[in-house]
């Protein structure tokens, strides 16, 4: 918890639109269980008294609500997000949670996976911060189909942005008083691509003589997570192994509903949950867990420089994260969103 404390001082640490002492700022609720774990982040703050106001949207496509909450965005400078829904089919346009990331240049995505008391997980005194970049690489969308029964996708990796994703890893693990620096690559194969990520790593690397630095191929590295995870500290990687390698993070510590993340640019910050699942399963059933997008809510308001209510709300999920008969059914449990919710407002 306190170690997250100057987590995010990297971007521009407040909201724009700041009068009377309340933040406005941008809220996403999202597909899937998103609308109820919005609605929990709403009632805690409104519970908390926290001088924030949410401009509330709903996206509903690449449409005129998309162009809206992007000027929001840009507008406020800091949002909360649940996951938008993307589509493997062809006629469904690009994925909506990349395009933001994209347009706003939101080129760091930042993880935090720690083994959480009171939570069952397969290894204990976990803690390492997983930082992806997230705006090429494999994401980038260049596809096409060659000739017929041949389809090319295109991974662009360019100096200006490898350098400045490893840049972020070693000055976050400087402010955070972390001692190691791990960038995951595939380099071995993809000689070209992934060797001039990982030879910007290496640059970088020497600006920080007193941050160790090493490099491991991708599919060690996830050997070494589900075998040694306590070895890690900052890791550093592209766009698609950062997707894979942060879920496998959250597995390891509890699962997709205790993990929280954030998005992060030079002038926007855009917080959701660590490992990005909508969960439409379990959609209005009242049985999604709320810690992620809570601790995820904590987060933004520490970079509104919130920090008693920031502590106070990160304190109270964790303490009742202790407690089993809160435990929603994704930690073993039967309590329901509700009474995780109702719980947490009783002893804020």
């Amino acid at each position: 918890m306190a170690a997250t404390r100057h987590l995010l001082r990297t971007a521009s640490s407040s909201s724009r639109t700041v009068y009377g002492g309340v933040h406005t700022v941008s809220l996403f609720p999202g597909d899937g269980t998103g609308p109820e774990l919005a609605t929990a982040v709403k009632d805690v703050f409104h519970h908390m008294r926290v001088p924030v106001r949410f401009d509330e949207m709903h996206i509903t496509g690449h449409d005129e609500s998309f162009v809206a909450a992007q000027k929001s965005l840009r507008s406020h400078g800091v949002g909360l997000k649940g996951i938008f829904s993307t589509s493997a089919s062809l006629a469904e346009p690009r994925s909506l949670n990349v395009q933001m990331r994209k347009d706003l240049d939101l080129f760091a995505n930042m993880v935090r996976c720690k083994t959480v008391e009171g939570v069952n997980s397969r290894h204990q005194n976990v803690d390492m911060v997983i930082i992806r970049e997230n705006t090429e690489g494999e994401y980038s969308g260049l596809e096409h189909e060659s000739v017929p029964g041949v389809v090319e996708s295109l991974k662009v990796i360019t100096a200006e942005r490898a350098r400045r994703i490893a840049k972020f890893a070693f000055e976050a693990a400087t402010k955070l008083n972390r001692r190691k620096v791990t960038a995951v690559h595939k380099a071995n194969i993809m000689k070209l691509a992934d060797g001039f990520f990982l030879q910007c790593c290496r640059e970088v690397a020497q600006d920080y003589p007193l941050i160790e630095f090493e490099d491991m191929i991708v599919d060690n590295c996830c050997m070494q997570l589900a075998s040694r995870p306590q070895q890690f500290d900052v890791l550093v990687m592209g766009n698609l192994y950062g997707n894979i390698i942060s879920n496998l993070g959250a597995g390891l510590v509890g699962g997709a509903g205790v993990v929280p993340g954030v998005n992060m640019g030079e002038e926007i910050t855009l917080f959701e949950p660590g490992a990005r699942h909508r969960a439409n399963e379990l959609a209005g059933k009242n049985t999604v867990n709320p810690a992620g997008m809570l601790l995820s809510a904590a987060g933004m308001l520490r970079h509104l420089h919130l920090e008693e209510s920031a502590d106070q709300l990160e304190t109270e999920i964790h303490g009742l994260l202790k407690e089993s008969q809160f435990h929603t059914p994704d930690l073993g449990g039967e309590a329901t969103t509700s009474d995780f919710v109702d719980a947490l407002k009783g002893r804020l």
